[in-house]
């Protein structure tokens, strides 16, 4: 049999309380320790014994020492002060065991500014914001907001830090409360002014060993004091779970698309988080996004999920495991049923409020819990020492059984002034009637195709298709087909060129980085760039987007890129497919297609054929990356020498190599246009999947072959870690990547001078690169790289 074990929780509140009643339960713990605990744990009697040490900073030394003396073999901090001031880093130190972040980790809950960064930085979905340290900054925001605003004390506040208001002008006052009154003290230093989001709130708790995540069932809290969401915030009224608006799909989502990346991206950037993450979201119409992390257990969130634990599950175990690193081998496992929590507070909170008040408890039904949070022993009693003073639990096997139980138990307590909501649940008990009466058979949805999901994205996608409007074309959508009014134009002999393309294995990286509007931009320079080529400008532009589950962010996201694609070549986008097809692709994953249509006049068309002769010199445009080709490769590359795309970029440190590979694609269009037009160029070749070899050949005459003298430019870093890392050779490079130029022009000796200077003049790095020269036999019409050795 395995030796016992002493705990010892850090604490005074609900949370402690019914932290140490889950871990008394089992049965390799001796005792559980509570410092310095409240009335409740004082009575609670068996394993579970208060010690007379606070926890703050200057608390931590006689913490350690108590534990070394009582042979402690875990530490459980509860609230986010001494996590944040160090306190598992403290344990650590003297090698106990402690089921908490580190102060480093903790940061992501000590500082909401740091939070939202982090969020950014990993594109964990989260409202717009902004982060202000100087007042009249952050009120000329608020002023030029053009959204309703959420105001946060970005440092810890007690829970209390977060105001919504509800009008600019209160707003304003808000924003001077915090900032010039410092109603938040310090914490108030720094605020975060974010966009006011809409929807259900729920919150996840979930457990952590810096690699492996487990959760506990979404809970659904009540922050305002009084029923009907009525009165000032709270640090909550009461909860309930699991909540039924978490639905199986979702919470798939929430943990593809939140918790994994938050605890892979704190991994990553250096703080693997070990202990318990507290998420916040809202579910609005546009997917569930992060309203808060917290670096602990929440409250009154907690009394409502630990007594869902199963029997057979053994806190103890489950967070002597994470604190090990060996998370995955204890499984968190939980009952059928439901929890509902009330909280029973003084007349007054969350102000000002009496204190001392006897509380007496009659005999408590079956299925029921009290848990104690400000409460203290004085003499034989009980009395009341803070403003939210009991968190009263049922459970039973249905929502309204668990609510009925904890509102039972409610009555059997008793102290003066005290108050509690009559109608926690409501939402839920109001989402289940609703549910079951619309479930009358199979739906659309029910096959995993979203249709509300398709209409907000094209409610959401009409600006941004808007502003690509150009002659010919409003660019409005929403109709069977894209129309297009060339006569409108000026064309006077047009010829149609037409191109379609994807983006390639490029999306893997997309996918996994959830960036997606670098790869819309790429798909359209796949084919304006090729259009060009053709002498031709882009005129209008269609894509096609299939998935297996619309994230209507993500979609989003990605024609944005495609708008901007648009945009930056002059062409207008006109239409196009969003197919959501469950079972052809998985969740998370898509693929894109496009369709651009340009025109040139008759006599402009390129490659002038008849005009391209020996003699003639190749100038290329620099490549902005590797553009879209080659990722199978590159894929390869990364993989063997043990690297993934959150790691950080060997050829650019500042970034991730995800990052790094999915620079988009450059577009030429607008700088070689005028060149067309004045007939200084004789043909293009777009440099992409073949590289120089197979590319450069389409545009030549039989009677020519192409030199390119790859010393004349810079192999970039990219190319250059690509061929050392997979031991590439020098041709398999040069048929396989643009290898840092990404279009090639011929032109003749003349006008070398005048073209480099105009692509100069625009924003172009343009080198000599090569010439053409008579050829016979083999080499005619082909291409060949010199000069190699460099690379």
């Amino acid at each position: 049999m395995e030796a016992l074990l002493n705990v010892l929780v850090i604490g005074s509140g609900g949370r402690e309380h019914a932290l140490a009643w889950a871990l008394a339960k089992s049965v390799r713990v001796s005792k559980v320790f509570v410092a310095p605990g409240n009335g409740g744990t004082a009575a609670a009697g068996g394993k579970i014994e208060n010690v007379a040490i606070g926890h703050s900073k200057s608390d931590f030394s006689a913490l350690v020492s108590f534990a070394h003396t009582q042979q402690v073999g875990l530490v459980v901090p509860g609230p986010e002060q001494p996590l944040v001031d160090g306190i598992t880093d403290v344990f650590k130190k003297a090698g106990i065991p402690t089921f908490g972040p580190t102060s480093k980790a903790a940061h992501i809950e000590g500082s909401k500014a740091f939070s939202k960064d982090f969020m950014k930085k990993h594109n964990i979905p989260t409202a717009a914001y902004g982060n202000f340290t100087d007042y009249e900054t952050a009120r000329e925001f608020i002023e030029q907001a053009n959204f309703d605003v959420v105001i946060k004390a970005s440092g810890l506040a007690a829970g209390k830090g977060v105001l919504i208001p509800k009008t600019k002008s209160e707003a304003l006052k808000a924003l001077k409360s915090v900032m010039v009154d410092r109603e938040f003290g310090a914490a108030g230093d720094e605020v975060v002014i974010e966009e006011l989001l809409l929807g259900q709130e729920i919150s996840i708790l979930t457990l952590s060993d810096g690699y492996t995540v487990t959760s506990f069932p979404a809970a659904q809290d009540h922050k305002r004091a009084y029923d009907n969401d009525e009165g000032p915030n709270t640090g909550g009224m009461g909860a309930y779970a699991p909540a039924p608006v978490a639905t199986p799909e979702l919470l798939k989502t929430i943990h593809e698309t939140v918790l994994k990346p938050s605890i892979d991206g704190m991994r990553r950037d250096g703080f693997p988080f070990v202990g318990c993450l507290f998420t916040g979201f809202m579910l609005t119409a546009n997917g569930p996004k992060v309203l808060e992390y917290n670096c602990r257990f929440g409250d009154p969130e907690t009394e409502v999920v630990l007594p869902l634990l199963d029997d057979s599950c053994d806190l103890a175990e489950v967070f002597l495991a994470a604190a090990e690193g060996r998370l995955d081998a204890v499984p968190l496992r939980f009952k059928n049923g439901y929890a509902a929590t009330v909280v029973m507070a003084s007349e007054g909170y969350p102000g000002s409020y009496p204190k001392g008040r006897t509380i007496t408890f009659d005999k408590a039904p079956a299925n029921t819990q009290v848990f104690h949070a400000g409460t203290k022993r004085d003499g034989d009693n009980v009395v009341t020492s803070g403003g939210r003073v009991l968190t009263v639990t049922g459970v039973s096997d249905s929502l309204q059984g668990a609510l009925d139980c904890a509102y039972s138990c409610v009555k059997t307590v008793h102290f003066d002034g005290g108050f509690y909501r009559s109608d926690i649940g409501f939402r839920a008990i109001k989402y289940l009637h609703e549910a079951a009466e619309r479930k009358t058979g199979l739906s659309y949805a029910d096959a995993g195709v979203d249709i509300d999901a398709g209409n907000r994205l094209v409610d959401l996608i009409k600006p941004i298709v808007k502003a690509t409007r150009r002659k010919g074309t409003d660019s409005d959508i929403g109709g069977f087909g894209g129309v297009f009014d060339l006569k409108a134009t000026g064309y006077q002999d047009p010829v149609l060129v037409s191109a379609t393309d994807g983006v390639g294995t490029k999306l893997k990286i997309a996918h996994d980085m959830k960036i997606h509007d670098s790869v819309g931009i790429d798909l359209v320079a796949m084919q304006v760039n090729d259009i060009i080529v053709q002498g031709a400008e882009p005129l209008f532009f269609l894509d096609y987007y299939a998935c297996g589950h619309l994230d209507v962010e993500a979609t989003r996201d990605f024609i944005k890129g495609v708008a901007d694609g648009c945009l930056e070549s002059g062409c207008a986008l006109i239409g196009g497919e969003t197919a959501e097809m469950p079972g052809l692709y998985a969740k998370g994953d898509y693929d894109v297609a496009g369709f651009a249509v340009g025109a040139v006049e008759r006599t402009e068309i390129l490659p002038r054929m008849q005009d391209i002769e020996a003699g003639d010199v190749l100038v290329g445009l620099s490549s902005s990356g590797i553009h879209s080709n080659g990722f199978s490769l590159v894929r390869k590359v990364v993989a063997h020498v043990g690297l993934d795309f959150h790691s950080v970029c060997p050829w650019d440190t500042s970034k991730l190599v995800g990052q790094a590979l999915l620079t988009p694609t450059r577009i030429y269009v607008k700088p070689l246009l005028p060149l067309v037009h004045q007939r200084l160029i004789k043909g293009m070749a777009h440099i992409t999947g073949g590289g120089f070899t197979d590319n450069v050949p389409r545009v030549l005459p039989k009677s020519v072959q192409a030199e390119i003298d790859a010393s004349t430019w810079e192999l970039p870093q990219v190319f250059k870690w690509l061929k050392k890392a997979g031991d590439i050779a020098a041709d398999e490079m040069a048929r396989t990547f643009n290898c840092g130029i990404g279009m090639v022009l011929v032109v003749s000796q003349d006008n070398v001078s005048a073209v480099v200077e105009a692509l100069t003049a625009s924003g172009e790095q343009a080198y000599v690169i090569g010439r053409l020269n008579s050829a016979s036999g083999e080499q005619q019409g082909t291409a060949i790289v010199t000069n190699t050795d460099g690379w």
